[in-house]
């Protein structure tokens, strides 16, 4: 009987090991982009910034925030900042076609890199006024700001 109990002990703990090793928070800052607060992506899109919602389609439905235009970032690659874009797949073609219009890209906030991949693949084809909302979706909810 004890050895069983061992048995399940040693599998969940490693079943919650397994869990958590899948979230991974994403970086805290990033080189060319400007890391902002839900109150500042407020602000960038009241001064005419489009905000980016670089969830799936299917999350973008569910619930996005008020405003903002879906860009799917199709990720396969590996959740770190070095990263293999050319595993990954996503429409830069629905980015403002001004490379110079500021854009404030989102997702589902620090474990979920699909906002900092999709800030990075902006900066490479040429936009230059690019915003990070780290806290993504839940941080700008936690705040109370207008969601659709």
């Amino acid at each position: 009987m004890i050895r069983i109990l061992s048995r399940i002990a040693a599998a969940t703990l490693l079943s919650f090991t397994a869990v958590g090793a899948h979230a991974i928070d994403n970086p805290t800052s990033l080189a060319g982009a400007t890391v902002v607060s839900p109150e500042q992506a407020r602000d960038l899109q009241a001064k005419g910034a489009v905000i980016i919602d670089a969830r799936s389609a299917a999350e973008y439905a569910e619930g996005h925030i008020d405003g903002a235009i879906s860009v799917p970032y199709k990720e396969k690659s590996e959740k770190k900042p070095d990263f293999d874009p050319a595993v990954d797949s996503v429409d830069l073609g629905k980015l403002p076609g001004d490379k110079a219009t500021p854009i404030v890209t989102y997702c589902n906030g620090h474990d979920c890199w699909k906002s900092y991949k999709l800030s990075i693949a902006a900066m490479k084809v040429g936009h230059t006024k690019v915003n990070w909302l780290r806290d993504g979706l839940p941080g700008w909810k936690a705040k109370g700001l207008p969601v659709k």
